[in-house]
Parts: structure tokens; sequence; C-alpha cells
């Protein structure tokens, strides 16, 4: 009966998006700089940094306090911005976006920036997040008389500050801000000045660095992740704040809460996937943290063997923290091939269920005959996960048994992670065992929530949004509807 039920999950479950992992999917990037004589191909760097956050599409805008440029393509940040391409794209000012949308259109309507002619002044804007109440907000700015040119919830931020009764641009940013709910990472530019902000809730992140320019001003750069700024040799100053607005001009740095008293939620899964481990987000480094996942995973369920073997890539740091803890040899045992596009998207399932041998083989001579402890970050639908148990089994290993650094994923998220429904997600309808019996690992364990919860705090202090591991919500309502696929996301 077990058997059978989970084997009707994994059917239903079959899809092209097995051969990008199964992982959940957070859906973009942004970048900001301001007060650099070629801010786009500094742009162009950092998205280079950020392309790990989506590779749907790219998108920069410059402004050289006269003109707003703005161009953006379907594609990879490479392929889109050329050298010819950049050169069209004049001034000190640059905001770009690289997107992975969730349930929205994959479409260039939907690429960011988006820019938007108002009544306050031309407006560029890239968002990173999905807004919560964005159905009753559509629904009031269209009867205000708003018109629409996207699909997506990061033009409805504009048409607020459109709307807005607010006298100066900084106000009506702030007032717009404060009507909206859920997760956003904002950098916005007029022909004069750069914005960022971050929800009141800091769900995703948002760091700010500075380039010191010898004989003139700085320049001063936002990005999702430190290592955009590493990449632009900036120096990290620190986060902007949850609920902070930041702008900048010629004038300096100047900034205000638009909103305070609400408790931090920042994703965890940032620090479990979605990050490169060489960033620094939430206060924390995303390398420490999951190596102490591994640590903690393996003073959990400990399990003698011969090997540690990583899920490549997001399961590496993590295995190699369990390696450290229970002193059990690390070793790639599965080597990934990193010029397999996620395009690969064929019709026929004997060709879909290739994508995994496409992107890892396993090495034999390591595994064969090996007790294997296997790790990775997440499972989602559970089928991936399988096919990669059953490569291993394959090359030798006597046994398999994976072990997983995070909790059950057994909620959809709303806030930018690709997880709709109940029904995509294996641990909200099986059990831990039957998950075992279907992905056919000799024994499988999660990280304990509390576990996960220690290894991202590092005493930073950080309270962390685990509703995708608990059902609970730190949002005080969520308008599914507008959330579902009838209405795009950034």
């Amino acid at each position: 009966m077990i058997e059978s039920a989970i084997d009707k999950f994994a059917d239903e479950q079959e899809d092209p998006s097995d051969v990008h992992f199964d992982k959940l999917r957070e859906e973009c990037g942004v970048v900001a700089i301001h007060g650099h004589p070629d801010a786009a191909r500094q742009a162009y760097l950092a998205l280079y940094a950020l392309q790990h956050r989506g590779q749907e599409s790219a998108g920069i805008a410059t402004a050289d306090y006269t003109n707003l440029s703005n161009i953006k393509g379907m594609g990879l940040v490479a392929d889109i911005f050329t050298d010819d391409v950049l050169a069209k794209l004049p001034g000190e000012m640059a905001i770009g976006h690289t997107r992975y949308s969730t349930t929205g259109d994959s479409a260039l309507l939907n690429a960011q920036p988006i820019r938007v002619d108002s009544t306050k002044g031309l407006i560029a804007i890239a968002h990173n997040g999905n807004l919560v109440n964005l159905g009753n907000l559509r629904a009031r700015l269209e009867r205000d008389g708003a018109f629409f040119q996207t699909t997506s919830d990061s033009e409805i931020i504009v048409q607020l500050i459109a709307h807005s009764a607010e006298n100066t641009l900084v106000d009506a940013i702030a007032d717009s801000l404060g009507q909206i709910d859920g997760a956003f990472s904002i950098v916005m530019m007029t022909r004069d000045r750069i914005f960022a902000a971050r929800d009141p809730r800091g769900f995703r992140p948002l760091s700010m660095g500075r380039i010191t320019n010898p004989g003139g001003p700085d320049t001063i750069v936002f990005a999702s992740e430190t290592c955009a700024l590493d990449l632009l040799r900036a120096t990290y100053e620190r986060d902007v704040k949850p609920g902070e607005l930041i702008m900048v001009t010629r004038d300096g740095v100047t900034s205000r809460q638009y909103s305070t008293g609400v408790r931090q939620s920042s994703c965890i899964f940032e620090h479990v996937y979605f990050a490169r481990p060489d960033s620094r987000i939430f206060g924390r480094w995303v390398q420490d943290s999951r190596e102490e996942m591994g640590r903690q995973l393996a003073r959990e369920s400990s399990v003698p063997a011969d090997l540690v073997v990583p899920v490549p890539d997001s399961g590496v740091t993590a295995a190699i923290g369990y390696a450290a803890e229970s002193g059990i040899p690390f070793r790639f045992g599965l080597i990934r091939n990193h010029y397999v596009g996620r395009t690969f998207l064929e019709p026929e399932q004997r060709v879909r269920d290739f994508g995994v041998k496409l992107k890892l083989n396993p090495v034999r001579n390591l595994l064969a005959g090996k007790r294997i402890i296997l790790v990775d970050d997440s499972i989602i639908r559970g089928t991936t996960s399988r096919k990669i148990v059953r490569m291993v089994r394959a090359a030798g290993a006597s046994e398999v048994h994976l072990r997983i650094s995070c909790p059950p994923t057994i909620s959809p998220c709303f806030y930018g992670v690709d997880t709709p429904s109940k029904k995509d997600l294996i641990a909200a309808n099986n059990s831990v065992e039957q998950i075992r019996q279907f992905i056919e690992a000799d024994s499988l364990c999660y990280l304990s929530l509390e576990g996960l919860e220690h290894s991202c705090d590092g005493g930073e202090g950080n309270h962390y949004c685990t509703a995708c591991y608990t059902g609970i919500y730190p949002t005080q309502w969520v308008d599914v509807d507008a959330i579902l696929p009838a209405t795009a996301k950034v």
C-alpha cells in the first residue's frame, strides 16, 4: 500500500524540472551602482557574480542625470551584454537584475529592470522577492486608472509610487513600501538618484558596499550578496536594514526607517541553498552556516560508513562539516558537468531521465564496495534523489545513507521560492520512512529544525522564516489567489 501510494506521487511529479535537480529556486538577484564612470560594466560584473540566483533573463538600466536607458533580454548575463550592448548604456548610475521566475510568465515583458514614466518622473526598478497582498493592491490601482505594462508584481510598487499623495519622491516611495506586504529587496533609479530598500521582515538579503576612488567621490554599491561586492573590489559596509530606505545622490547617502517594530524573519533557505558559500548574508558567512549544518547533522544522525560524498554543488560544504565532525573521510564521489545548461528540456521521459546522468557521473573506483554517506541540501519531489541513489549504488556502493542538511520541506513558500503547492513536496505527503523507501536509500535522516536554526545563528541574534518546514507563516495573511499562477512572479 505504501509503495503504491508513493509511486503514484512520483509519477505525478515526473517532469522536465528533474533535470535541474528538484531544487527549490529563488527568483533573482539585484545590484545598484552610484558614482562610477562605467556603471553599466560594473553592474554587468555584479550580475555575473549573482548569476546563480537566476538564469532566465537579465537587464541593466543606466542614468546620466539626463537620460535613463534600459536594456534587457532572455538568457544569461554574458550572452545578453556584449561590449557593443554595454556601450549603449552610458551613465554613472546603474541598476541590474537577473531573474528566475517562480509561478509567473517566463517572458521578456517581465524581465527587469522595469521602467515606468510616471507622475513622479521616470523610474526604473529591480525587485527580489514576492508580494503577498498584490491582488487587492492591483485591483485598487486599476480602479484609480493605473495601466500595467507587465504581469509582474514588481510593477505594482512603481504604480503605488506614481499614485501616492506624497509630494516628494522619497516620501512617495516610503509611503508605497508601507502599503505592500511580503518579501522585497529593491533597487530603484531615477535620472539622478539611486534607492535601495528591504521589507520590514528582511526576508531577502541586500548588502551595501563602497569603492574608494582616489581624488573623487566614492562609488556606492548595493547587491543581493557580498560575493558581487568582492568581484567589484568594493568594501562591504553593512546590510540594508529591514524596513530601511536608502537614497544615494551626488550629495551623499541618506537613510530613513519607513517601518519599525516588525520581527525579523529572514529566509533561512538562503543559508541552506540559495546563496553562494563565499557570501555574507544576514550578518553571517554562508560557509560557516553550511559547515555547521553538516557537523550538526553528523551529531544527530551518525551511521558507520567509509566515505562522505556530497551531491555537488549544493551539498559540498555541509558534507565537509559532516566529515570533519564524524571523522569519516570526505571524497568527491560524484563529479558534476558544469557545461549542461538548464535548457535541456525534452518531452520524452527516457531523455528526461538521462538529465541526471548528463550532470553527474560517479567515480566508480571510489564508490565500489564502500558504505557511502551521501549529503545533499534538500529533497523536494524526491525523483532526482532516487536517481542519484541508484547511480551511486550502480557504481558499486554496498550501502547508501542519505543525509539532508535541512528539515523536511512540508509547506509551500509565498515569498519567492518555487514551491507553489503541497502536492509538489514529497515530505508533505509521506513519512521519512516512506521517502526512504521511495529513494531506495539504506537510511535517510534530515537535520532537525533546532539544529538548522542553531547552525545559522552563530551568535548574530538572527530570527528566520522557517515556514517551508513548519507551515507557520510570518506574514499576517497570504493572498493565495493572487500568488498562484494567475499572477506572475518576478
